[in-house]
This record gives C-alpha cells, sequence and structure tokens, in this order.
C-alpha cells in the first residue's frame, strides 16, 4: 500500500532498504531510488516501464558531493553550476566508476543536478548516496507535480511518497553537456536559454533524438497523454472538430473559447505568463486526459523563453 506524507525519516528509512519513493522537487516529481545500488535502479526501470537505453539523473543535496561521483567539470559547466544550482539544471559530466552502467546506460557520462526543494535537499542531505530520480509517471506519460499526480499513477508499486506540494516549476530541468569544446543544451527546461548563454555565451540546441539518447529525456514521442493531442492553431481546429461533432478537450495558453464547455479546456496563463504556464502545464495536460473527450487540441506558444521549453514538450506529447 503506498501511503503520502511529509516524514523525511520515513523517506530516508526505505531508501537505505533499497525502496523506491516518490519526491518532490522544483521541477516535478521524482522516482527516487540509491542511484549506487544496481537493484534499486532496476526497479526505478521496472516501476515505470522504462526502456533500459534513456539514461537517468543523480540527484545529490550539495555541489560538494557531485565530485564524489564525477571525474571532472570543466570551467564553463562549472560556472554554470555556481549560478543555478540548487536549481533545474542538469549537467552532463564524465562519471566515476562508482556509478552503475545501468544508470547511465552504459555511456561515459552521469547526469547530475542539485534540486532546490527544501524537503528534498534536507533529505537528499541526511543520506550517503545520490539519488536516481526520474519523474515519478510511468515512461512516456505526462509527468506529475504534485503528489497526488504520482499516487494516481504509481501507487500500490511504491511504498511512500513525500508530499511536498506542487512543483514550483513544474517542468523537467535543463540539460547541458559539452561535446569538443561546444557547449550543448540536450533538453530545454527550467532555465530559460537566454540566462545559460548569458553565463557561457553561444550554445548549441540539439534536436530531440527519437532512440538511442545521449541524455535522459532525449525521446522524441514523450510526456504524452494517453488520449490523442493535436497541435495547430486553435482558431483554426476548434471550429473544424465542432463542425465534425467531436468531443474535445482544450488547452490554451492565454484565451478561452466561449464555444467550448469550460469543463473542458484549461488556459495555461490568461495575463501570457511564461512561468505560470510552464507551472500549470502538465497540470493540465492530466486534468483534460481525464475528461469525457476523445481528443485534445492545443496550441504553441511563442518561442521565447521558457515558452521554448514549453513547446518541446507539447511537440513531444503530439508525437505520436
Amino acid at each position: 500500500m503506498t501511503t503520502i506524507g511529509k516524514d523525511i525519516s520515513k523517506a530516508k528509512q526505505l531508501l537505505e532498504a533499497g525502496e523506491l519513493v516518490g519526491i518532490p522537487t522544483e521541477t516535478v516529481y521524482g522516482l527516487a531510488g540509491n542511484a549506487l545500488d544496481p537493484k534499486a535502479v532496476s526497479k526505478i526501470f521496472e516501476t515505470k516501464n522504462r526502456p533500459s537505453f534513456d539514461p537517468l539523473i543523480i540527484h545529490t543535496g550539495s555541489m560538494e558531493q557531485i565530485s564524489d561521483y564525477t571525474a571532472e567539470i570543466i570551467p564553463e559547466l562549472e560556472d554554470l553550476a555556481h549560478k543555478f544550482w540548487p536549481g533545474p539544471l542538469t549537467l552532463l559530466l564524465p562519471k566515476k566508476s562508482i556509478v552503475p552502467d545501468l544508470v547511465t546506460s552504459g555511456l561515459d557520462r552521469v547526469a547530475v543536478r542539485v534540486p532546490s526543494h527544501p524537503l528534498t535537499r534536507e533529505l537528499l542531505l541526511s543520506l550517503d548516496f545520490p539519488l536516481a530520480a526520474p519523474s515519478a509517471n510511468p515512461f512516456g506519460y505526462i509527468s506529475p507535480t504534485q503528489a497526488s499526480h504520482v499516487m494516481d499513477q504509481l501507487g500500490g508499486k511504491i511504498p511512500y511518497i513525500l508530499d511536498g506540494g506542487s512543483c514550483e516549476i513544474g517542468l523537467e530541468s535543463t540539460i547541458v553537456g559539452v561535446e569538443e569544446g561546444q557547449i550543448i543544451i540536450y533538453r530545454l527546461g527550467g532555465v530559460e536559454v537566454s540566462a545559460i548563454k548569458q553565463v557561457v555565451g553561444n550554445v548549441l540546441i540539439l534536436p530531440q533524438s527519437s532512440s538511442n539518447p545521449k541524455s535522459p529525456g532525449m525521446l522524441k514521442s514523450h510526456y504524452a497523454p494517453r488520449k490523442p493531442f493535436v497541435l495547430g492553431d486553435l482558431d483554426q481546429l476548434v471550429p473544424h472538430y465542432l463542425a465534425k461533432g467531436k468531443k474535445f478537450g482544450l488547452l490554451s495558453f492565454q484565451k478561452a473559447f466561449e464555444e467550448v464547455d469550460a469543463a473542458n479546456q484549461r488556459v495555461l496563463s490568461e495575463k501570457g505568463d511564461f512561468r505560470e504556464a510552464a507551472q500549470h502545464l502538465f497540470a493540465a495536460m492530466r486534468y483534460l486526459d481525464q475528461q469525457d473527450v476523445s481528443v485534445i487540441l492545443s496550441e504553441e506558444l511563442p518561442e521565447k523563453g521558457l515558452g521554448k521549453a514549453i513547446n518541446d514538450r507539447l511537440r513531444r506529447a503530439s508525437a505520436k
């Protein structure tokens, strides 16, 4: 039986016993296990039904602990760490042998970050191992931003969910690394591209991969509802689907549509605030996926700031 609570000591005891725990971060809720224990890591893949070629991110309580699991950090990435940790930034760094190959899918770099959620930081600082913690949801489905979302998806599969309230950011972390001297963004996320450029200068943003990802979160079809998810111009899509007599859900950036049942639509931010839209994105997708509709219609946001990362999630949700 799965329980929800705020007991850090209980979460600690379970993790030390090789069990999995749902944990809050500022980005999304994670499905956490001892990153140095291959059996615990295997449980993560099994519980999520996640393919083993998709690597995991390991989480620590401080920047100082990162050096226990990584061989080196180049100055540019260290500058990013000082600027954005604790926070929604993940770095790809050469791994030490102590990190199981299962965590990195056999690659020679490991994805690491220091989350800023106070409950999870306290938990991490109490442990003598890092936590591997992908999003706490079945593989490919919408990421959870509340403890109740984790319960809905993984209830009965894990013993405990640490409840830290709603996630402040609501989008996964930005993943950054270096190849041949070039700073590369592998996944758009909670740290904006412009903020990274201010620290390290020019960056290359990789197109998303459909197989054999170099870092976590690079699969083309991901973050998807169970129902078909259609991305386009809502001013054209809405009348088209109304004319067809189809019952649909609607996810818009700022505008509500009077001709659509209010219960079947969600507006991410009436005032056009990208941060507010990011906070609401996954919860809104999840809500619409549970409504009595046959398809969900949505639109892209302006391609700036966090809009880029939100659009990345919307495109991958519609990739099916």
